[in-house]
Parts: C-alpha cells; structure tokens; sequence
C-alpha cells in the first residue's frame, strides 16, 4: 500500500481496538483464515480480525474477490474456517451449519434470493422452522410477523404471496425471515442489489431503527455512498487480507476508494496501436431487463473496432452480465440496437451471432460454457461438430476430433485423463477454464467477448491468456474484455469502459488511465 495508508494503519488499529460507546462486542472474528484445497493456491482469508458491536453498523467494503461474502458466512455458520476463532458475546463457539448461527442469534441475509415464489410470506418462513414449520399454526406466524413489521417500519403482509412482491419487498421478506429467530446480530450482503435508491433509503431507514434497539448489523457493500450514509465503522478488505478499521466519521470516500483498488497503475502492456477505424460491433442505447423484470441496462452506448481490445471495468451486479447476454445473443434488449459488421444482429439467436463470427468465453462457465454430462471431446466439438473436417455428410470424424482435441488440450495445459470418457464435470474450474479458451479462439475469431478469462488459472496460464489476446488483437480481432480484475482490464485494453448501475458512466483510454479515477467511478463516486 502507498505510505500515506501505511502510516495511518497504527491510527486504525488502535481506533479498531476501541470499545464503541454504543455497546459490548456481539461477535467476534479473531485470526480467522479460510482457504478452498484444490481450487485455490491462495487464502481466501487471511488471518482476518472483525467484531460488531450492540448499536453499531458495521460496513465490509472491497472489491470482488476480496473476502467479503465468505467471511460473512463464516461469521453466519454457512462455511467452516480453515484456522481461528469465533466469539459470541466473549464465549468462543463453533458454528457447523447456519441453525447454529442463529442458535446463538447470528443470521445473515443472502444477496440471491432465497425465497419460494408461489408461497405466502407466511409460508416461507415457515419453511425455515427448526421444529417443523408446517405444525406451527400459519396464523401465529403471520400474526408475529406483523408484529416484526410494525415494530421496524419493514411492511410486509404476511399473506401476500412472493410472485406478487416487488424486488423490494421480497428483500424485506428476506429480513424478517431472519428477524422471526430473534437474532441480536444481522449480517446483509450486498441487501440494496435489487433496490431503487427510494427502497435502498428505506432499507436504512429500518436498519437504524434496529441499532437504535441495540442489535449490531453487517453490512456489506461496494456502494461508496452507501457506506457513508449507513456506516458507523468500515472494514475494508482486499484479496483475503484486512487492509484497515475506521470510523466512518473520519473517513471519506476518496480515502476509502484508495483502501479498496490501491495507488499504483498497473503495467499497460505495451504494444503497438492496431485499433483500426473500421468499427465491427456498435451498441446503440442499450435497455434491457434483468432479475426481477427490473432495468439492469439504461442506455448502453459504445464501439468495438477491429484490432482492438475494450475492457469492461465494474463491480460485478452493475450490468455488465446482461451487456454480455445481449450482445451474444442470450437477453433481448428491451430498447436499442446491437450492430454487428454493419448489420443489424439485435435480439438475433446466439447461433446467429456464433455463425457471424462472434466467440464467446462465458461467466458462468459449468452453467454455460460446457455441458459437464458430455465428455471433453464432445465439448470441445460443441460449436464445430456440423463443420469440415470434423464431420462428413452428417457423421462425426472421431479420428480428427480426436486429433484436434488433443492439440487444444495440449495448448492450454489442461489435465484430461480421456478425451472420450472422461465427463467434463469432473475437472476442476481451472481446466474447465482452460478447455473453454481453447475451444472459443482456436479459429482467430473476428469478435471475442471474454468474461472473467483468467479466473482460477494459475499465474503462468494467466500470462499464456493474456499473451494470447495481444496475439488476437494484432491479428485485428476485436475483443470485448470483461473482468473483475481491475489490473487484467487496465494492463491489456486499448479503452476501458466504466459501469455503474447499468450505464456507461465513462469511457477512457486504456494507456495513462488512472486507477483511482476508475476505481472511484466504478464505485459510484465521480461521473
């Protein structure tokens, strides 16, 4: 970290050290390390201090990646640590599911909800009864469950159904079926990603109400603004490691963004410019809907040129998925176009946009980038098996696609046992990755769009990829670069767009971009 951080770490763990006047420690993280054997050469966490406090909000702020989620759980009996303690009220307990976290009044609100659509409200928390919900009468349910709601302002009818619910209010169902188990300690992740900015202010609204009435909240999120309005102390994580404890009072958000993506500039690689003027993909204000039927793009506008590499810079949730989708053919844009070699390709099928020349290396790569049923050789097939010279007149040529299997596989370093009966749902995520990279750029394609294509490589896969790009690129591909990995998008694009909330709030040229402007605007702070 820059020295101007390093020297304020003493004033921050001295100020962690502090016993709010607010109230005792509720629960409390000491050493706390996990690590995932055979998916990860790192800690995910990394000898991680946190407590929260009666009267006290109490915000876990980073990047993705950074920690945030899985300490949450850890604290919430979801995950078990690898090493460290975990206190309740000075008493060290040992959580082996969530039912224990709430046993000692720990419970945590997921950011996917979790929720049972064509149930009542009543119902769902039912569900979540240790004693069998169904033998509890729905009515003492609903009847406590007003009571919930009229004590914390939360509005929640306990007899409407799900399905009826705005995004809103079924996240405020998601707090009362924890608040019903009577926690004293409430743990929210990322609790305003479904929310208008009328909905996230109510949200605070309640969420002070309940530190008024002495229950300690967690609250993570990525929201700059947010931190500053809710916050009473702020734990900014990065990579697994605790970067710092600071009253929000004494903070700022520009101090805060420093904390979360750091001083230095990483390398931009050198190269030539090649970015030609020929423009190959042109999306025209964009509108599409995302989870909930709520809008997750608001006029998306940008240009892919032949030969050049644009790099999509956002926290994960601020649209960046539905662009993708959009533009591979995967979510219809509700408003807009999507312009591809000078024709019109919006809301055509993904084969449509497969056949025009555009690859695609997905997010979710077991979900969408690979059938794991099939077995290696068949998904390396699985774009290519009507084409020559790997099928004949309707019949697959086994010998060939063998022999090209092989060779990808060979490429990328991937670890197959058998090409032919081995399914793809046995090797880890990191093989996966590597199959998917051979597969999608092995014919030089005119239009890549790569999301999170390093993710669980290895260092030395993670260059392979990156040099393999710059190759692309001179070739004149054009790529569409999407990564969480803020030094990936700033070392190899040519411009980087930056998203926030499902817009384009900039666009600036890769070469001399400066990290803490991105950084500050991909968290909502600057325009």
């Amino acid at each position: 970290m820059p020295g101007k951080i390093g020297g304020e770490k003493t004033r921050l763990k001295d100020e962690a050290k502090q016993r709010s006047s607010k109230g005792r420690i509720l629960l409390e993280a000491r050493g706390v390390s996990k690590g995932f054997p055979g998916v990860w050469e790192h800690l995910i966490l990394d000898h991680i201090d946190f407590d929260v406090r009666a009267g006290e909000v109490h915000t876990l702020l980073g990047e993705n990646g950074a920690g945030k989620t899985v300490i949450a759980n850890i604290l919430s009996g979801f995950y078990l640590p690898s090493s460290g303690h975990i206190y309740v009220k000075g008493k060290e307990v040992f959580f082996k599911s969530p039912r224990d976290g709430l046993a000692y009044g720990i419970g945590m609100v997921h950011q996917e909800l979790m929720l049972v659509r064509p149930f009542t409200v009543a119902q769902n928390v039912a569900l979540g009864l240790s004693d069998g919900g169904f033998t509890v009468p729905l009515s003492r349910i609903e009847e406590k469950l007003r009571k919930l709601s009229e004590r914390f302002g939360l509005k929640v009818d306990p007899r409407a159904r799900i399905e009826d619910l705005s995004a809103g209010e079924q996240q405020r169902v998601e707090i009362m079926k924890v608040l019903y188990h009577d926690p004293e300690v409430l743990i929210l992740d990322e609790p305003t990603s479904l929310l208008t900015p009328e909905e996230a202010d109510s949200l605070f609204a309640v969420l002070r109400g309940m530190t008024r009435a002495e229950y300690g909240i967690v609250f993570i999120t990525h929201k700059m603004k947010e931190v500053m309005k809710v916050s009473d102390r702020v734990t900014v994580l990065k990579l697994g490691k605790m970067m710092g404890t600071t009253m929000a009072s004494k903070t700022s958000e520009a101090e805060l963004t420093e904390w979360v993506f750091g001083k230095h500039t990483p390398i931009h690689l050198e190269r030539e410019t090649n970015r030609s003027d020929k423009v190959v993909m042109e999306i025209q204000g964009v509108h599409a809907l995302g989870a909930e039927h709520r809008l997750a793009l608001r006029g998306v506008s940008f240009n892919l040129h032949e030969g050049e590499i644009f790099g999509i810079a956002g926290v994960a949730g601020n649209g960046q998925s539905e662009l993708v989708e959009v533009v591979t053919g995967l979510r219809r844009a509700t408003q807009g176009r999507v312009t591809l070699f000078g024709k019109d390709m919006t809301n055509c099928s993904p084969r449509e946009f497969i056949e025009a020349g555009v690859s695609h290396i997905p997010e979710k790569r077991r979900e969408a980038g690979v059938i794991e049923g099939m077995t290696v050789a068949e998904n390396v097939m699985l774009k290519d098996y009507r084409t020559s010279p790997f099928s004949s007149s309707g019949i697959l040529r086994r010998a060939r696609i063998t022999e090209h299997s092989k060779e990808l596989i060979s490429n990328f370093k991937a670890i197959v046992p058998d090409l032919w009966r081995t399914e793809t749902r046995i090797l880890s995520g990191g093989n996966i990755q590597r199959l998917i990279l051979a597969r999608e750029t092995w014919r030089r394609p005119r239009v890549l769009i790569a999301v999170h294509p390093t993710e669980g490589l290895d260092t030395k896969a993670i260059n392979q990829t990156w040099n393999l790009f710059m190759s692309l690129r001179e070739e004149g591909s054009a790529i569409l670069l999407v990564s969480e990995d803020l030094d990936e998008v700033m070392s190899l694009s040519d411009r980087i767009g930056v998203m926030f909330e499902g817009e384009m709030v900039a666009i600036v040229e890769g070469k001399g971009a400066n990290r803490a402007e991105v950084g500050s605007l991909m968290a909502g702070v600057g325009s």
